[in-house]
Order: C-alpha cells, then sequence, then structure tokens
C-alpha cells in the first residue's frame, strides 16, 4: 500500500513539475534578431558587451568608476574621474545619487554583494572627503547580478569590476 502511494505522489509531482514549465516564445530564440533575418550574424562580442547594462540610468556628465581585481580601493585614474564627478554633483544642489557598487561573476553571490558594498562605500568616503555632502550619496551593492559584459575574458570582468552612480528622486 505504501508503495503504491510513493509511486502515485512521484507520478503526480513529475506530471505537475512538466505542467509548470515554460515554453519560449516565438521569436526569442538564441541569437535571433528582432526585424532581422533569423541567420543574421552578430559577434560574439556584441551579444556579451551591453554598455548600457545596469549602467542605463547613469546620470550624464558623471564617469563609473573600476576597480582591480578583488579591490575597493580606488586608482589613480579612479581618483581622478571622482573628482570631476564630486564637482559635478556640488553643482547640481537638485540631485540625489546612488552609488552602486558592481562585481565580476568570480566568486560567491555573498562575497560580491560585500565587495560590492565596499566598492561604493570607497567610492561615496572619497567623494565626501571631496566635499560633497554625504545626505546626496546613497549606496547599493549589486555584486555580481548586474554584469554589463557577459564574456569571460579578462577584458570583460574588468568593465564590470565598477561603480556607477545613478539619480534618485529628491
Amino acid at each position: 500500500m505504501i508503495k503504491k502511494s510513493f509511486f502515485a505522489l512521484c507520478v503526480c509531482a513529475l506530471a505537475f513539475s512538466i505542467s509548470c514549465s515554460q515554453k519560449p516564445k516565438q521569436g526569442e530564440e538564441s541569437g535571433a534578431v528582432p526585424g532581422g533575418e533569423p541567420d543574421a550574424a552578430i559577434s560574439s562580442q556584441s551579444m556579451n558587451f551591453d554598455p548600457e547594462g545596469s549602467d542605463s540610468g547613469k546620470i550624464p556628465g558623471l564617469n563609473t568608476v573600476n576597480f582591480d581585481y578583488d579591490q575597493s580601493n580606488l586608482t589613480n585614474k579612479a581618483r581622478t574621474l571622482l573628482k570631476e564627478n564630486a564637482n559635478w554633483i556640488k553643482d547640481n544642489t537638485d540631485v540625489v545619487v546612488q552609488i552602486e557598487g558592481h562585481c565580476d561573476v568570480r566568486g560567491s553571490v555573498e562575497y560580491n554583494l560585500a565587495l560590492g558594498e565596499r566598492r561604493a562605500k570607497s567610492v561615496k568616503n572619497y567623494m565626501v572627503s571631496l566635499g560633497v555632502d554625504p545626505k546626496r550619496l546613497t549606496i547599493i551593492s549589486y555584486g555580481e547580478e548586474k554584469t554589463i559584459d557577459n564574456g569571460s575574458s579578462d577584458e570583460a570582468h574588468s568593465r564590470n569590476r565598477r561603480a556607477n552612480f545613478v539619480p534618485l528622486p529628491k
């Protein structure tokens, strides 16, 4: 009796899981170009790299800064860019800015969330040291969740190790 009940339960579970699967929508095939020929050639780089990515809400006039592998300290180049950003924020007093910390996909989700937070804090602390009101800066970490380049090269990983600036309603 128990074997029959167990078998019936397994069959029901299998039927339920199959019925919950999603079918791909028409036109959403891998590599398909909307409005284009089905076999249109797309380079692998254009498929992997999205220059907009999660930076799509970034503020024109503010620079995204990049970080070295597994680091949250600011490079000299990042400091130069952040000086320009600090001047822009001080000149535009009606803007509140969220600093987003990002990582590449290497490392655990938890580690990358913590690293992204350290990166965002590092940027915020430097901006405050340059005279930006800390009340106009918030931070958030996305870790590896919002990459802008899905490639696996060092260059692709480098693009994803960043902090960018997004406007918030005041």
